[in-house]
């Protein structure tokens, strides 16, 4: 799977439901190939837009370790914390761009596994950061419009910083 440019209209287009009972495509595979392709990209989460595919399914966990990633098919966010935490977040489709956002410090999400069985369960912390992302993407929402100005701003100039380092060594290798 190839990730999708970060002006692809299948970002702010809000995904359809998953049909386990008429499927797209094998639930298990897909989430397997989500999960291969975060983890090759050395990327936390995944969702389906990021792949240009419409589908409500995205993937969250640990890089390094892809069986610890759970596939979240149809998930809702049916509790937010009241506490909420502002961190630096980063995001596949905007490599080097480190945001500051405010989300909430856990949730509790309803979602339906690979084999289509509903569950609800409550994240938190990084994995519950995560899945807030996610789901912005896969309700079309970009974690840059999550932003205020500044710090939008902010990252941008950081962002700028890092893609001349990167150029000045890939330039220095190449001497």
């Amino acid at each position: 799977m190839k990730l999708v440019k970060a002006n692809d209209k299948i970002l702010r287009t809000p995904t359809k439901p998953f049909d386990f009972s008429n499927p797209p495509t094998d639930p298990t595979q897909l989430a397997l190939e989500l999960t291969n392709t975060m983890a090759s990209k050395m990327g936390m989460g995944l969702s389906a837009p990021q792949v240009g595919l419409p589908y409500s399914v995205c993937v969250v966990g640990n890089p390094t370790d892809p069986d610890s990633a759970v596939a979240l098919f149809n998930p809702k966010i049916v509790n937010y914390s009241d506490e909420k935490e502002t961190m630096e977040e980063n995001n596949l489709t905007f490599p080097g761009l480190f945001i500051k956002i405010k989300r909430s410090k856990s949730v509790r999400v309803r979602y339906a596994n690979a084999n289509g069985e509903t569950q609800t369960v409550k994240f938190d912390g990084v994995t519950a950061r995560l899945i807030q992302q996610q789901i912005d993407h896969l309700d079309g929402f970009l974690y840059t419009s999550r932003a205020n100005a500044y710090h939008k701003q902010q990252a941008l100039k950081q962002q700028k910083k890092l893609n001349l380092q990167r150029k000045k060594n890939a330039q220095a290798a190449i001497s």
